[in-house]
């Protein structure tokens, strides 16, 4: 169910974007955490205010334009550090967060401000939350046959996922605890085979291999939609 999910191109994630934004993108989002979010009841309760305050958020635009430029094949990510685990409400839930911004370095000038743009219109990051906005090399291999993935950020972070199997479950229990931290078209729980971050101006340096605590998954944004029906609820 969740593979077939996946691959499924389904109807459009509605998220609130700036009404200034138009056009619409299209593409592959890999997540890694600190905590477990495949897992059972017992195992998160142990978590929770302890860890799970640290997590890495990766997109890479298949295809589409945002603001009337291109950014199909380009990359971007956000390293967070925040005050409490990201939870069911992912970053509603700290009171504090900090993040770092990683942009393609392939990016020109124009690509550059889309893609910071698009990741502050997924996350609703505000500015004084960006502690600093920098390029890196980018690339992700997303086998959407297999639900596996490769994520490599330059010398920031490595990700490399899969999807959870039955083989996984240590209770027989274990469900996907927590959502992304994004509105996605189709998601599957994973487990990060090698994790690991390195984020300076955060202060912050992690590794989570072997660990249940990745997503994978597809989106599908529509600036152009979502300020329309945003205006058609405004308006009832």
């Amino acid at each position: 169910m969740l593979r077939t999910l996946l691959l499924s191109i389904v109807a459009t994630s509605l998220l609130v974007v700036p009404a200034s934004a138009a056009g619409s993108v299209r593409g592959k989002y890999v997540e890694a955490r600190t905590c477990q979010i495949y897992t059972g009841p017992c195992f998160a309760n142990g978590e929770v205010g302890s860890t799970g305050k640290d997590a890495i958020m990766t997109w890479r635009i298949d295809s589409g334009e945002l603001n009337g430029v291109p950014i199909s094949g380009l990359g971007v990510a956000v390293v967070l550090k925040t005050s409490h685990t990201l939870g069911f409400n992912g970053l509603k839930d700290p009171q504090k967060t900090e993040a770092l911004l990683l942009i393609d370095d392939s990016a020109n000038q124009a690509q550059f401000a889309a893609l910071r743009s698009f990741v502050v219109s997924q996350t609703n990051l505000r500015e004084e939350q960006i502690v600093s906005t920098q390029r890196s090399s980018f690339e992700m291999q997303f086998d959407l046959a297999e639900l596996t993935a490769t994520v490599d950020v330059g010398e920031f972070a490595h990700v490399q996922a899969r999807k959870a199997r039955p083989g996984d479950c240590i209770c027989s229990n274990e469900a996907a605890y927590y959502p992304p931290l994004v509105s996605l078209q189709g998601s599957v729980p994973g487990v990060t085979i090698d994790g690991s971050v390195k984020a300076r101006c955060l202060g912050r340096r992690w590794s989570i291999p072997d660990t249940r605590t990745a997503y994978l998954g597809t989106f599908q944004f529509d600036a152009e939609l979502s300020a329309s029906q945003q205006d058609t609820v405004a308006k009832r």
